[in-house]
């Protein structure tokens, strides 16, 4: 498995300061961009517009998360814009295989994500047309919500899954994750963390993207 990446969501930075948010975070391994559109999810955020601002002055890859709807369509468009990885829901698209290859072929990681409710089996045999598997540990649509422990096990069965197909993809986990969380999480199998208030709750952002890799680095080498 390899190394834990943390990638804070700016879901819970200052919008009206993001280039200084985002500045705060540039030991951060990604930029995590929560794409929401209010049909997808009940909530609506940015799009590609202010991610292509975002991507200008970022000092850190963007890892876009896109809870949108017809993502066929509209994700390819993210991966034009030169972001580091595009990841799609599976309940939004019609086509993940060809969607995924359409990223990958556009020069950004493919990353496919998966609500609570949704079994990771039916895709399992498309783990080599992804980079990322995400796993919501929330339900998607708000920040600042609690982790549900009902998907560990789903965490496990990927994780092992990737390891006997030998297979490099990450798994990320996206939700209430902390520095309680993040171990249970690593311990599970996942090596990239999704982190909104637990990094910008933080008096210094930047020591909190530290202390979150340390506990998940030490979660995973326990596991190891």
């Amino acid at each position: 498995m390899s190394q834990c990446c943390i990638n804070p969501s700016i879901l819970s930075a200052d919008f009206v300061n993001l280039e200084a948010e985002l500045q705060r975070i540039s030991n951060a391994d990604a930029v995590h961009v929560d794409v929401m559109d209010n049909h997808f999810v009940p909530n609506l955020t940015l799009g590609l517009p202010v991610v292509q601002r975002i991507q200008a002055v970022s000092p850190v890859p963007l890892d876009a998360h896109l809870m949108i709807s017809d993502a066929d369509r509209w994700a390819p468009a993210y991966a034009d814009a030169g972001v580091a990885s595009v990841t799609f829901h599976a309940e939004a698209a019609m086509a993940p295989v060809k969607l995924a290859r359409e990223l990958r072929a556009r020069g950004s990681k493919a990353g496919m994500a998966l609500r609570p409710a949704t079994p990771v089996e039916p895709y399992l045999d498309m783990l080599s047309e992804l980079d990322m598997l995400l796993i919501m540990t929330v339900e998607p649509g708000f920040g600042g919500q609690s982790f549900l422990d009902i998907t560990l096990p789903k965490i496990r069965r990927a994780r092992a899954a990737i390891e006997g197909s030998g297979i490099g993809v990450a798994i990320q986990v996206d939700g209430g994750i902390t520095e309680e969380t993040i171990v249970r999480a690593a311990e599970a199998g996942a090596n990239v963390f999704v982190a909104g208030s637990a990094v910008y709750g933080h008096a210094d952002p930047a020591e909190a993207i530290d202390r979150l890799r340390a506990a998940g680095q030490a979660a995973a080498a326990t596991k190891a």
